[in-house]
This record gives structure tokens, C-alpha cells and sequence, in this order.
């Protein structure tokens, strides 16, 4: 699509109140077009990880809204919220969230299944996403037989099973090691080059590599908003080899 895919309108998360209230997010306005490769980096507890959750629909708004494609998702339904996660948006995270009884095709295929695609239909999604994230010859493998750079690149592929309008990820590389990390960012770096929609919160300074835009945040705000067209044609190999 082309447009607008992502917007946020004083968009605010908050916890507690009296002396403990935490402006988780802080009146946040935002727009991300189609096809951009969007970081949003700052210490931990500054609020990206809570906005990344409000963007997707995991959370909910003290205030604010929160507009995908054009349609206003905030005030949706629990069940409606939950149809357009599963066809909308594309989720990774830190921490995988593989089914570890389930191979890596069969991790992928769920994704299409629950959002209803035939069976036959999501096995050859499954197993074209797999062999584009360079995985073809793992795909009968559990979980626990692959390494994390690979169950990462398992769920960068589930994530896309349903053509997302937007990949949101949850400091992807965060429990990755140096050669895992390169290997995450050369698939991100594929996914922007073919015009995916990408939104990634993390610490990982190197993850400039692959990004046209990068916003720093600071207590519940941005700090900084930043188009990076320059950096972003940087080798992924320089300074960190």
C-alpha cells in the first residue's frame, strides 16, 4: 500500500497514580508512511516497548489514538482487535515466543492458519517464508535444535505469513550474539529494501544500518526524530565486524 500506516494522535499510556503515577507514554503523535524502516531507540523504562504495544493493539490508551491504514484502533473491540492482529500486524519479539513442540514450518504456518488461510495455502507460505529468511533446510527442525540468529529468523517469518500492512519488533536482537545480530539485520535489511514497513524499538545503536528513520526517546517522549538516508547505506559490517 502507499500512505500512511501507522499514526498516533497524543497517544498516552499511563500507570499508577498520586506520587506513583508513570507516564509510561506521553501524549506521542506520530506518522509512519509506507514502506519506512522505522527505529525508535532510548534507555530502558523510557516507554518504547509500551508504545510498540500500543501501536500493535496489545495495549490500550489511558488517552490518545491510535490509527492503522486509516482506521482507528483503539476503540475496537477485543475480538476485532484480535482478527486485525493476526491479518494487520506482524509481531517479533525478544524473546521468540516459538511453540516449542511445533518445527520452524510448522511455527510459521500457524500464523496463516489462525488467521484462516487453508492448510495447503499456509504450508507454501510457510515454507517460501522460511526459505527466504534463508532457513529452507531447518524447517523440519524443533526449536531447540536451532540457534537463536535462526529461531529469530523463524519468527521474522512467521511475522510476515500474513503479508502485515507493518512488522513491529520488540528488541529483536536484544538476546542475540554478535553473528545472530548480523544475520537479523541482513534480513531487515532486505525487508526494507522490498518495502516492508518495519517499526523496531532497541538499545542496538548498530541497528542504524538498516533504518530510514530513527526517533530517540526519554520518559515517556521523543527526544529526538531524526531521517537517516545517509547512515542508512552503511556496510552492516563496518566498526562491528
Amino acid at each position: 500500500m502507499t500512505g500512511e500506516v501507522l499514526r498516533a494522535h497524543r497517544l498516552t499510556r499511563r500507570y499508577g497514580e498520586g506520587g506513583g503515577l508513570v507516564r509510561a507514554v506521553d501524549e506521542v503523535d506520530l506518522s509512519v508512511p509506507a514502506g519506512q524502516t522505522l527505529v525508535i531507540m532510548g534507555p530502558s523504562g523510557c516507554g518504547k516497548s509500551t508504545l510498540l504495544h500500543l501501536l500493535g493493539g496489545l495495549l490500550r490508551p489511558t488517552s490518545g489514538e491510535v490509527w492503522l491504514a486509516g482506521r482507528r484502533i483503539d476503540t475496537l473491540s477485543e475480538r476485532a482487535l484480535a482478527r486485525l492482529r493476526r491479518n494487520g500486524v506482524g509481531f517479533v519479539f525478544q524473546s521468540f515466543h516459538l511453540m516449542e513442540e511445533l518445527t520452524a514450518v510448522e511455527n510459521v504456518e500457524l500464523a496463516g492458519l489462525l488467521a484462516g488461510q487453508a492448510p495447503r495455502a499456509a504450508r507454501r507460505r510457510a515454507t517460501h517464508l522460511l526459505e527466504r529468511v534463508g532457513l529452507a533446510n531447518r524447517a523440519g527442525h524443533l526449536p531447540s535444535a536451532l540457534s537463536g540468529g535462526q529461531r529469530q529468523r523463524v519468527a521474522i517469518a512467521r511475522a510476515l505469513c500474513n503479508e502485515p500492512l507493518v512488522v513491529l519488533a520488540d528488541e529483536p536482537t536484544g538476546n542475540l550474539d554478535s553473528a545472530a545480530t548480523l544475520e537479523v539485520l541482513r534480513l531487515f535489511e532486505d525487508l526494507r529494501t522490498t518495502g516492508q514497513t518495519l517499526v523496531v524499538v532497541t538499545h542496538d545503536h548498530r541497528i542504524a544500518a538498516v533504518t530510514d528513520r530513527m526517533i530517540t526517546m526519554r520518559d515517556g517522549m521523543f527526544a529526538d526524530d531524526s531521517r537517516l538516508a545517509n547512515l542508512a547505506t552503511t556496510p552492516l559490517y563496518d566498526g562491528w565486524r
